[in-house]
């Protein structure tokens, strides 16, 4: 690993560096916009994104007029101090459209992507976060939300399963299995309020 050292920005000849921003909590990528020393500068000193503006020549809050802000957890810089990555906490959709992210379009026909494995985890908690809102009629995860000792049941019961599809079925059913687990357990979580990302967190403390 590298020695550790202060980084030291190299801006652009335009005084620029981009600065891609991304969902701490999701990992999802929601946009890229550029900084100057003094955005920089404002970012560090009030915990909310500044950018600067190359069609406006200003600086702008991520948010200001949205309100869509965005909370730095932290900065990282690249291997060639060139490029900011800001993990943040969005209060909003990152796009000025309104989107989470402003790639929300594949380069190939302009449609939306499918998701990737990794985005499958965020994607199913603002569904359930849409179940728990909307609360409609006949939905089988309302019900569960409404009934946490069925959901705990059901938790037990998909775990025991995943655990008999290891022992005696195919790669596919162990997988099949598991999803029903994950998802009934966020299930459970969000019974009780609490994201899959405090998990993530107690798992992060425990490396190594």
């Amino acid at each position: 690993m590298a020695e550790g050292r202060d980084p030291a920005i190299r801006f652009n000849d335009d005084g620029l560096v981009p600065c891609v921003t991304q969902d701490s909590r999701s990992g999802e990528v929601l946009t890229l916009a550029w900084m100057n020393a003094e955005s920089l500068r404002l970012t560090l000193e009030t915990g909310e994104v500044h950018f600067f503006s190359r069609s406006r020549q200003e600086i702008w809050r991520k948010g200001e007029t949205s309100g869509n802000t965005q909370r730095v957890v932290e900065l990282r810089v690249d291997c060639d101090e060139d490029a900011v990555l800001a993990l943040v906490e969005p209060a909003g959709p990152a796009c000025h459209t309104g989107e989470r992210t402003c790639f929300f379009r594949r380069l190939e026909d302009g449609e939306a992507p499918e998701p990737t494995a990794g985005e499958a985890l965020p994607q199913l908690e603002r569904t359930l976060g849409a179940r728990a809102s909307d609360r409609p009629e006949g939905s089988y995860t309302v019900t569960l939300l409404e009934n946490a000792e069925l959901a705990a049941g059901k938790v037990m019961e998909e775990a025991e399963e995943v655990t008999r599809a290891v022992r005696e079925e195919s790669d596919e059913r162990v997988a099949e299995e598991a999803a029903d687990l994950i998802y009934h357990l966020a299930v459970l979580m969000k019974s009780r309020e609490i994201g899959l990302d405090r998990a993530m967190e107690v798992l992060n403390g425990r490396r190594g």
